[in-house]
């Protein structure tokens, strides 16, 4: 990632550049609450990368109890990463990559979370070898996932806090 691209949290000043970005980038938009209510209950997980003041990407995520995927099966906590986004004219560059491994490090260090879980759509193939690169496993596919009918992937990660 260059030098001039700096991660930092989510603050509430940053919340139309982010939703900015969601439109931009994203076929699926969230109204500015639910942005805050992840900012507001997992702050740790909701990061943003800058350039010189502009916010050119961002990953939110949330923590939840659930099953583990993962043997011993068990109920634990895990990461789930809800939206990953960066501007079209700073792909590639390595700040997704940069996004995703500081928020799973948050979710494991921060809240000790045991895995992290996102649903991708089948036909966006960056972003799958992007998640594929961070340690993310392919899980299974869900069938009609998104409004417009396509399939998701599930992918996984099992998250290993760096302390032991």
């Amino acid at each position: 990632m260059q030098p001039n691209i700096k991660l930092r949290p989510f603050e509430p000043k940053d919340l139309e550049q982010v939703m900015y970005i969601n439109r931009m980038c994203l076929p699926e938009n969230y109204p500015s609450y639910f942005f805050m209510d992840h900012f507001k209950r997992f702050p740790e997980t909701f990061l943003v990368a800058e350039d010189k003041g502009v916010i050119v990407g961002y990953i939110m995520c949330r923590i939840e109890t659930g099953l583990l995927s993962f043997k011993p099966l068990g109920i634990l906590k895990r990461g789930h990463t809800i939206s990953i986004a960066v501007l079209p004219e700073y792909r590639r560059r390595g700040i997704g990559y940069a996004l995703v491994s500081k928020a799973l490090e948050a979710m494991a260090v921060k809240y000790g979370a045991k895995e992290c879980y996102l649903e991708v759509r089948v036909s966006n193939t960056p972003a799958i070898n992007l998640y594929k690169k961070v340690g993310f496993e392919i899980k299974k596919i869900i069938k009609g996932y998104y409004a417009d009918g396509e399939d998701a992937y599930l992918m996984v990660k099992k998250l290993v806090h760096p302390l032991g």
